[in-house]
This record gives C-alpha cells, sequence and structure tokens, in this order.
C-alpha cells in the first residue's frame, strides 16, 4: 500500500497515543504502517521531522473556531486551547513543548499570543516576554498535569489530577501583570511608544 505524509503522520499519532514517546521510533512506526524504515525517508527526513509534524497536527485536530474578541480573552482562548491540545494525547504536551523549543513546528500559538498581546498595546519591547511567560505557563502547567494524569492511571498516585482552576488562574494573574503594563490608549497610542 502506498502512503501519503498524512497517513505516516496520522499513523504516528496513533503509535504516540497507545504506546507513549519512547515507542515512537521509526523502526516501529514502519512495522505498523508494515513498510521498511527507509520507505519513511520518503516523507520525513529523520524523527525530529516526525515529532515535529506529530506536534503540528495534535494542534490543527484541537483548532476551533475563535470567538473571543477582546485581546486579553483571545489569549485565553488560546492558551486553553493549547492545553486542551497537549492533554488530548499520550505524551502530547512532551511532543508539543519539544517541536516549539527546538524551533521544529507548534509555533502557531504563539503567533496568535503575540497578535494578542500587540492588539492589547502591550509595548513592543515586551511582547515577546509576555508570549514566553504564557506559553511557559502553559507549557509547565500542562506537563505536571499530563504526568500526575499517567501516575494516576498506573497507580503510582492514588488522586486523579483536576487543575483546570489552577490554570485559569494562573492565565489571569498572568494577564493582570499584562494589563498593569499596558499604557492608556490616548496618552501613548496603540503600543505605548507615543505614535
Amino acid at each position: 500500500m502506498r502512503y501519503h505524509r498524512g497517513d505516516v503522520v496520522a499513523r504516528a499519532l496513533d503509535v504516540l497515543d497507545e504506546y507513549g514517546l519512547e515507542s515512537l521510533t521509526m523502526r516501529r512506526l514502519a512495522a505498523e504502517l508494515g513498510v521498511q524504515p527507509s520507505a519513511l525517508y520518503h516523507h520525513v527526513p529523520n524523527k525530529q521531522a516526525l515529532l515535529a509534524a506529530v506536534a503540528d497536527e495534535i494542534l490543527a485536530r484541537a483548532r476551533r473556531v475563535r470567538a473571543a474578541e477582546s485581546w486579553d480573552r483571545r489569549v485565553v482562548e488560546s492558551c486553553t486551547e493549547l492545553r486542551d491540545a497537549m492533554l488530548a494525547y499520550r505524551d502530547g504536551a512532551e511532543v508539543v513543548v519539544t517541536a516549539y523549543t527546538f524551533s521544529l513546528g507548534a509555533a502557531e500559538p504563539a503567533d496568535e499570543l503575540r497578535a494578542a498581546l500587540r492588539d492589547g498595546g502591550l509595548a513592543e519591547d515586551l511582547v515577546d516576554s509576555g508570549t514566553r511567560a504564557f506559553l511557559h505557563l502553559v507549557f509547565g502547567h500542562t506537563v505536571e498535569e499530563q504526568t500526575a494524569m499517567q501516575a494516576a492511571s498506573a497507580g503510582a498516585i492514588d488522586r486523579t489530577p483536576d487543575n483546570s482552576a489552577d490554570f485559569e488562574r494562573g492565565i489571569e494573574l498572568l494577564l493582570d501583570g499584562v494589563r498593569s503594563r499596558l499604557a492608556p490608549r490616548g496618552q501613548y497610542g496603540r503600543c505605548g511608544t507615543g505614535e
């Protein structure tokens, strides 16, 4: 059977979800597809590229229609969607964080956050720092949450974590900090730069 890149990525995501990141190897994926490992290199040049494609697929599958209009609600929407996307798959947080950290993929949430912070009037020199702060909160919180869920399902801990309220409070605390840095629109213009 002839596979397309999308088929390879979809099967890789199935392997990730069923067996975990440690089992997502090129050899395992090839066996799942019934092909030789060398056949995969027609679709992805290496495992890093495969993980980047899987990370992007995780995010794409969770994509929702945007409803928020204000910049701060857009931040909440983006952060919540990112968290939900990573939690939807076993080791999803680790895959997405790794792809983003190594600039291999998973950049869309950062781009959305930057746009929302700019639209809110955050000074340009703070936009990247603000974006990283939100991503660090989402990534760190979700990795911890996913690790705890996996530990609970394996019987290693005796509680099932539900940290939704804590996550939402963390986002709101960061938003309060961003709001405190916004210049009054009439005083400094759109980005607080005197324009």
